[in-house]
């Protein structure tokens, strides 16, 4: 599949440890675009259908014993068929040493030649995990991204209502930070948002009344990271005394990011509210919800209620964050 965004072939080597064996050219200037990979089987018989040429090729011993049942003409011809409409490149898995046909045709067509030591369905899933990641449909937001007991907790709302200056109280509190002001939202899968920073403004707070200050030099390597997984929202906005807010938390309340429902939830915020300690409350609790616990469902149970799993009802927040 092609998301429209590539990755060099010098990065996917440097992330998954392929060496090189041929290269006809720079691997900075050699660009990825599919996310999937193409392990032959039909195509070594000649049926080239559904043959994808943007896609990177992995031979491992299931297509070198099927290879070498042929003398080194028939085997060149087929891999000519494959590689004459130029993949990416070919990787050969397990250390295999590549046939000669292999070397002949990727030569006279110009494909990267790459080996793994990896056994070919280990190399193909690390290479399908990491090509995923970085070629994800994404999207830019205003928000904070922070990292708190291991739960990424996605800190939106308008400007000046105190997301940063939360930020900095969690990383004295030993949370980590992803990213300030934009974070960059990937969806790696059906069901997974990872959020990082754009590179250039990376490890960067902003704070009003002092100006920019850089988190991993004043705090440590600790007190940053580089990606996390969305587990949830936190809409800050100041109190409305109009306004009611939940105060038994009995139901699940989700919004939704390029398709996928994060839970979310609104905090008021006011003076005298230490947002720092509320929020690390907030992370506790859903991963608490995740694993199967409802605070909300055993008091109402110790006072006499029947409520069980499927009273527990899921409502939709639409902030309209998500989908700028």
């Amino acid at each position: 599949m092609n998301t429209g965004f590539t990755v060099t072939l010098a990065k996917i080597m440097k992330e998954t440890g392929l060496k090189e064996f041929y290269m006809p050219s720079d691997p900075q200037e050699l660009l990825v675009s599919s996310m999937e990979i193409n392990r032959p089987g039909l195509e070594l018989t000649g049926y080239m259908e559904y043959y994808d040429k943007e896609r990177i090729l992995i031979f491992g011993n299931t297509e070198y014993s099927y290879l070498e049942q042929f003398d080194t003409e028939k085997q060149y011809e087929i891999i000519s068929r494959m590689l004459c409409q130029k993949p990416p490149a070919i990787i050969i898995a397990r250390n295999h040493q590549p046939a000669d046909a292999i070397v002949k045709a990727a030569k006279e067509f110009e494909v990267p030649i790459l080996i793994s030591p990896d056994a070919t369905s280990a190399m193909s899933a690390s290479l399908i995990t990491f090509l995923n990641a970085e070629m994800a449909p994404r999207i830019t937001r205003h928000g904070v991204l922070v990292e708190v007991y291991g739960e990424g907790i996605l800190l939106i709302g308008d400007s000046g209502v105190g997301k940063s200056e939360t930020a900095i109280e969690l990383i004295k509190r030993g949370h980590r930070l992803i990213a300030d002001d934009a974070v960059e939202i990937r969806r790696v899968s059906n069901r997974t948002l990872v959020g990082t920073s754009p590179e250039n403004i990376r490890h960067f707070i902003e704070l009003r009344g002092i100006g920019i200050i850089n988190a991993r030099r004043i705090f440590g390597m600790g007190a940053v990271k580089l990606t996390e997984k969305i587990d949830m929202v936190i809409n800050m906005e100041q109190w409305n005394t109009e306004k009611v807010y939940d105060r038994i938390g009995m139901d699940n309340q989700y919004t939704e990011i390029m398709g996928i429902q994060v839970p979310i939830m609104t905090i008021p915020v006011k003076p005298g509210r230490n947002l720092a300690i509320i929020i690390e409350v907030a992370a506790m609790n859903n991963r608490q919800k995740k694993m199967g616990y409802n605070a909300a469902q055993e008091l109402l149970q110790s006072l006499g209620m029947e409520i069980g799993v499927e009273d527990i009802q899921s409502h939709k927040v639409d902030t309209g964050w998500g989908e700028e």
